[in-house]
């Protein structure tokens, strides 16, 4: 697990994704820290939002979890997120196959794209969905405050 984790923290150094960037805590660790900037044109325009990933021994990863503050309907007040990638089957779609840079530019790209459909905060998937105006004004204003 190991060995895969420094190749695909390796693969982040030499081709990070647009807006990405990931590092083990320590040399060794099984914990990743990273940083997603948020997309231009969304709510979370110029916040970086930082994320901790635990990389179990057994690896696949446990889910990472936003330790920046964000308001997001798939993403909760303790920073888990609802996103289907990070989760085991039957009930999620995890594939051996994924890797960190694919599960953080699928974390990105839920920042940019909520999904009203599975939302994690009621009230907030209920603003997204009813009033989107005063939805995007509150995350503008809670990236300008955390991120």
């Amino acid at each position: 697990a190991l060995s895969r984790l420094r190749k695909e923290l390796d693969m982040l150094h030499r081709e990070p994704p647009p807006g990405i960037s990931a590092w083990a805590k320590e040399d060794g660790s099984f914990e990743i820290e990273a940083v997603i900037h948020g997309a231009e044109d969304t709510p979370y325009a110029r916040g970086s939002f930082h994320l901790l990933l635990a990389v179990p021994e057994r690896y696949p990863f446990e889910p990472p979890r936003f330790t920046t503050p964000i308001y997001h309907p798939n993403i909760d007040s303790a920073g888990r997120i609802c996103l289907d990638i990070l989760n085991m089957p039957p009930k999620g779609a995890w594939k051996p196959s994924l890797n960190l840079p694919t599960v953080l530019s699928s974390i990105q790209l839920l920042m940019s794209h909520p999904n009203p459909d599975d939302g994690l905060m009621v009230e907030i998937t209920h603003e997204y969905i009813h009033h989107p105006e005063r939805f995007k004004q509150t995350a503008e204003e809670r990236t300008r405050r955390h991120a």
